[in-house]
């Protein structure tokens, strides 16, 4: 599939799955698409999105997902109130066994590649995005799926964490969409 998309849009993807990585998140979701998008505020579809830059949908993204640390939100509360700190674990098992030691550890591949321990997975809504970017090329009549594309999927998907970080920012993507769909790509 991403032998159609622009560079523009691989570069989104790509910063797409560095952003998780970054947030030590266990997948990588709209979220990180739409911190992909802002990444670069020159392109098309950053433009359109005027009334959030990257750091304010990072910050709607931390407190959507309360997950400020390493651990998942709900168990890192949890054990909190066991009085059990998951950073200070994290740091004494690093210090102990080396940086990164509770990162997942490399596999293989069915095919017998290495594979880093820090790839993360597509979330269901996010490939559902992908899949629509490539839908609303074919409706705009583009050969290629280009930034644009990307942010109307994100769109027409509806109900992932983006969305949501959009809404929350007074952005109305209902608006955007339609805004983006009658300018040529």
């Amino acid at each position: 599939m991403f032998e159609r998309f622009t560079d523009e849009a691989r570069q989104v993807v790509q910063r797409a799955q560095a952003e998780a990585r970054r947030l030590s998140h266990q997948h990588t979701g709209t979220e990180h698409v739409l911190l992909g998008l802002l990444a670069d505020p020159e392109s098309p579809a950053a433009k359109a999105l005027r009334g959030i830059d990257h750091a304010q949908a990072e910050a709607a993204i931390q407190a959507l997902v309360r997950q400020p640390c390493h651990g998942e939100p709900l168990d890192a509360d949890l054990l909190g109130t066991l009085g059990i700190d998951l950073d200070a674990v994290r740091e004494k098992v690093e210090a102990s066994f080396g940086p990164g030691s509770l990162d997942r550890a490399p596999f293989r591949t069915r095919r017998g590649a290495l594979v880093s321990g820090r790839h993360l997975s597509w979330t269901p809504k996010a490939k559902k995005a992908l899949e629509l970017s490539l839908r609303e090329a074919l409706a705009l009549k583009s050969k290629e799926i280009n930034t644009t594309h990307l942010l109307l999927g994100l769109i027409r998907e509806g109900s992932g964490l983006a969305i949501r970080v959009l809404v929350e920012r007074g952005l109305n993507p209902t608006a955007i969409a339609e805004t983006l769909r009658a300018r040529p790509s």
